[in-house]
């Protein structure tokens, strides 16, 4: 079997293959997001926010395991498209804590409609019950994976 097809071979496995397909659907999607200022790494630290915890900056570093100062040019940006707001921690004032907006969340929902459309796009060519077995095996290899920026989970 010729190493392309699968078998022994680094194409073979399945690390390797969804490498490829991330990065084919990070280049897509980011193409998708960016007619909105947006990139993917911002949307990681919307959902991250979105998640209904209140957080720093700094709790949101570790959380998506990236430096702070990223966190900071992404709330940054985002603060500029009126996408999050930086209010001081009420516990403590020392503390900056970002939350996200009405706007950031519309921002979310038109991203969310276009990762569906890309993902029927991924999944065309796929029966139904093979894209819903797909849905349960990414869901049982990520549900305890730690939230990262598309593009660079390792």
């Amino acid at each position: 079997m010729h190493e392309a097809e699968g078998g022994s071979g680094l194409a073979g496995t399945v690390a390797y293959r969804l490498g490829v397909l991330g990065a084919l659907a990070n280049t897509r999607f980011a193409a998708r997001i960016e007619p909105y200022d947006l990139k993917p790494r911002h949307l990681a630290l919307m959902t991250a926010l979105d998640a209904g915890r209140v957080a720093s900056q700094q709790d949101l570093a570790v959380r998506l395991g990236v430096a702070p100062s990223l966190v900071v040019a992404l709330a940054d940006h985002l603060e500029s498209l009126g996408a999050v707001a930086r209010t001081r921690d009420a516990r403590d004032r020392r503390r900056q804590v970002l939350v996200l907006t009405g706007h950031g969340r519309e921002l979310l929902g038109v991203c969310a409609a276009a990762a569906r459309e890309l993902d029927e796009e991924l999944t065309a060519a796929l029966p139904a019950g093979d894209r819903a077995a797909l849905d349960r095996v990414l869901a049982a290899l990520t549900s305890d994976a730690p939230a990262v920026e598309p593009g660079d989970a390792p």
